[in-house]
């Protein structure tokens, strides 16, 4: 990679009684290398040591891609709030970051570019098995917009993608005029010179924006492909509940540069949760309104799949799930069942959670695909069914499955536990694989059943698109002999556009969250083969 140095910048921050942004240990500006790819390294968690030696995928059962976290922003929107990422080191208002991405008017273009490369995998790089399906796992888009939503649909889809909203030029803090220099300006701030580019070194680039901000032709996903419901789907930023003067603002004209007087910093989490639109008090600047702006409602996000015109109708989503306002569902192929869960909470907050009437509904599938099952007294129940094998689908994981916010309107019913969930999951012996995103990092993690049952799946976190290492994954699925299943995990890389490559450079160049970060997780994250035990004959499950 190659380097260079800038001169430093401080700036002080708001929240937070003397701390200061300074370069500090922050690395120069890098540019992205090519190397080549990495082994695919075997994890024994589940079975032990005893299982030794070499690992061939003796016959496929299923190959799919997941993508997750795409985060189709609309970087115009008078309704986002980027002033706040200059208090990134209040942990008090962590939740709420970030606010604002170097990247974010290019992300539409690194999202086509993956897309164009999952159409060219043939076949999954372990077992050569051809692509079924394409799971992605909510936060297709950034602020609950219907504008993003319908740029989202038509990347996915395929179709023209206007990333540009409001005026015909952009606006908004990226602008040499913006008044404020905390965010990268590339034709230039008008004074002085941007935070990025003075401490971080990121370069000038005249005109990038109108060329972002462009309409083009998206290529679409060439294979049947599932969705799934996130908290950027559900509320303001993924955190803060969209109330009547929220959605009111949203497509007016008042976008805030600055923190509004007496926001006290200890509250200032849960102000934004319950009412976003008080950060919008402060010094503004006046944008182009547009209707198109207004925020989408959970039928709104279910409609728009059923009226797809790609594979699977619906993309796994219901009539039902438009009549009872749920995002929850079963999508069956020959060998696997996949069961997406809802995981956002409607009462606000990043982080999931999963209600009991949701937990019922899904122990009652997963029923459906096992010969046998332990019940939660523990005793062993036989059913009429054929053993079917489990990949669940969520955009929380089980670490983030935290959220304890109530709201009179939750979907459903209470929220459980999380342990719950799980302990649900390590009942029913042909979940194998739980797929999922949300905090933008790649994470695999063994979930052990402790109940003296034995065995357990694996649980599988794929980093986000719109941030570093703006990955993806093959998954492949193989009856791996002697009782064994395995796992291939393969992460992607995109052979974009100039812009959608400068896209990953810029996120690589994130202070906090690019190059030296823990996103891209560790070889054992990334390129593995995960080993379990068969939880029936595998030979029942044979890729057609």
């Amino acid at each position: 990679m190659r380097s260079s140095g800038r001169a430093a910048l401080t700036t002080q921050r708001r929240l937070g009684a003397g701390s200061v942004l300074t370069q500090g240990s922050l690395a120069a500006y890098r540019e992205v290398a090519e190397l080549e790819g990495e082994p695919h390294l075997v994890r024994r968690d589940l079975v032990g040591d005893s299982s030794q030696g070499s690992v061939d995928p003796v016959r496929p059962i299923a190959a799919i891609a997941h993508l997750t976290d795409l985060h189709v922003t609309d970087a115009e929107s008078p309704a986002r709030f980027e002033y706040i990422n200059r208090e990134y080191a209040d942990p008090r208002v962590r939740e709420l970051l970030p606010m604002q991405r170097a990247q974010e008017v290019l992300n539409a273009h690194a999202i086509d570019a993956m897309i164009r490369t999952v159409n060219q995998v043939n076949g999954g790089p372990w077992t050569g098995t051809p692509l079924q399906l394409v799971a992605t796992t909510g936060d297709a888009v950034d602020n609950t917009q219907e504008n993003e939503l319908r740029a989202a649909m038509a990347l996915l889809d395929g179709g023209v993608v206007e990333p540009n909203s409001g005026g015909p030029e952009y606006e908004g803090v990226q602008e040499r005029n913006w008044p404020d220099d905390f965010f990268w300006k590339p034709d230039g701030a008008a004074e002085g010179h941007d935070f990025y580019t003075a401490a971080l070194g990121h370069p000038h680039i005249p005109g990038l924006l109108e060329r972002a901000l462009q309409p083009f032709e998206a290529a679409g996903i060439s294979l049947p492909w599932l969705g799934c419901h996130g908290n950027h789907e559900e509320v303001c930023q993924g955190v803060g509940v969209v109330t009547p003067a929220l959605a009111a603002a949203m497509v007016r004209t008042h976008k805030p540069f600055r923190l509004p007087e007496g926001i006290d910093p200890d509250t200032a989490l849960e102000t934004f949760v319950r009412q976003p639109e008080v950060f919008m008090a402060g010094p503004h600047v006046d944008v182009t309104p547009d209707p198109a702006r207004r925020p989408f409602d959970i039928q709104d996000f279910v409609d728009a799949h059923l009226e797809s015109e790609s594979l699977p109708r619906g993309h796994g989503f219901t009539e039902q799930n438009l009549d009872d306002g749920s995002a929850y569902y079963v999508h069956d192929t020959p060998s696997v069942r996949f069961i997406t869960l809802d995981t956002a909470c409607p009462a606000g907050g990043a982080e999931g959670c999963i209600t009991a009437f949701q937990l019922h509904w899904l122990e009652r599938r997963l029923e459906e695909v096992h010969s046998t099952f332990r019940s939660r007294d523990g005793t062993t129940v036989s059913t009429p069914h054929h053993d079917r094998l489990v990949v669940i689908l969520s955009h929380h994981g089980y670490d983030s499955l935290t959220n304890p916010r109530t709201h009179p309107e939750t979907r459903g019913s209470t929220h459980t536990d999380r342990k719950n969930l799980l302990a649900a999951l390590l009942r029913f012996k042909n979940v194998v694989l739980w797929l999922n995103g949300h905090i933008h990092a790649n994470r695999v993690r063994a979930r052990l059943d402790a109940s003296g049952g034995g065995g357990g799946f694996w649980e599988v976190t794929t980093g986000s698109i719109v941030d570093w290492p703006c990955q993806g994954r093959i998954v492949e699925l193989a009856d791996s002999g002697d009782g064994l299943l395995a796992i291939a995990c393969t992460m992607i890389d995109h052979e974009g556009s100039e812009l959608a490559a400068l896209h990953r450079e810029l996120a690589g160049n994130a202070p906090i969250a690019g190059f030296d970060s823990d996103r891209a997780g560790s070889p054992l994250d990334r390129n593995v083969i995960l080993l379990a035990r068969a939880p029936f004959a595998l030979a029942k499950a044979h890729s057609d």
